[in-house]
């Protein structure tokens, strides 16, 4: 009988990556960051969403200033526009600095309301830049994609996880989170917010989980909820499963009140 590596069928990589491995590689992105977040003691995160696109106020600009004198009126348009939006980067820093500073303020063992992101660009780095500039922890949820960054540099050592599997990247954005922020986003923002809120809507998700939405006035043009109202296809009390915040103040009072109320208790006070 041999006990050489090879002739065992985990040590198969031909096997591990066919069709007939992949609940293998379903199981290995469950444990594997179950193992993470527990020799790190991460308790449970609070989840920033929002548009890989975005840039800081300080890339935008300089973009913009050193922008070719030739260039056309539409490229010129969208520096501009880039610029316009790096705002809501700027604000998801902050916000993610203050949580951050927050939480660790907390009498807990535990690593408690960890600022987490997708683990890319834009607002994602963004909300891990604000949690490491709060010398916090910040913890990045990566996706492998043929076309986009991953893995920003402020993502905190050993809590960068890579996933090839959309639901399981999700499902560990969902299991640990006791709050969400949704700044502006695309298509991927926009998924990301709806299942959400078909979950808690659906009660498969039964924790209080407070939800920021961040610029009503982006979101309303967005989506047309009065149209859902008004067409009977969502509730008026659907309405309360989130909440709008326009500013980065309003938002950190809302989304601490929530967790205090939902989550924290005795010597925390």
């Amino acid at each position: 009988m041999s006990n050489k590596k090879k002739d065992r069928f985990y040590y198969d990589s031909k096997l591990i990556s066919s069709p007939d491995g992949r609940v293998l590689r379903i199981l290995a992105e469950y444990f594997g960051p179950l193992q993470r977040f527990r020799r790190n003691k991460i308790a449970d995160t609070i989840v920033f969403f929002g548009s890989a696109r975005i840039k800081s106020h300080e890339d935008a600009q300089r973009t913009l200033k050193d922008a070719p004198k030739n260039i056309s009126k539409e490229n010129k348009a969208q520096l501009k526009r880039d610029l316009d939006m790096s705002r809501y980067y700027e604000d998801a820093r902050m916000l993610a600095n203050k949580l951050t500073k927050w939480s660790m303020r907390l009498k807990e063992k535990r690593r408690r309301f960890i600022i987490t992101s997708g683990g890319g660009p834009g607002i994602m780095e963004a909300a891990n830049r604000g949690a490491a500039e709060a010398n916090g922890i910040a913890i990045g949820l990566n996706i492998t994609l043929p076309f986009e960054q991953s893995g920003n540099k402020w993502i905190s050592k050993d809590l960068s996880l890579y996933f090839h599997y959309f639901f399981m990247r999700k499902f560990w954005f969902l299991y640990l989170a006791k709050a969400l922020v949704v700044f502006p986003g695309g298509f991927g923002t926009l998924d990301e917010l709806m299942e959400l809120l078909t979950l808690i809507q659906t009660q498969k998700i039964r924790k209080k989980v407070p939800i920021v939405i961040y610029d009503s006035a982006f979101w309303k043009k967005a989506i047309n909820f009065d149209h859902l109202i008004k067409a009977g296809t969502i509730s008026e009390e659907d309405m309360d499963l989130f909440y709008f915040a326009d500013t980065i103040d309003d938002a950190y009072n809302y989304l601490t009140k929530e967790i205090v109320k939902a989550h924290l208790q005795g010597k925390n006070f």
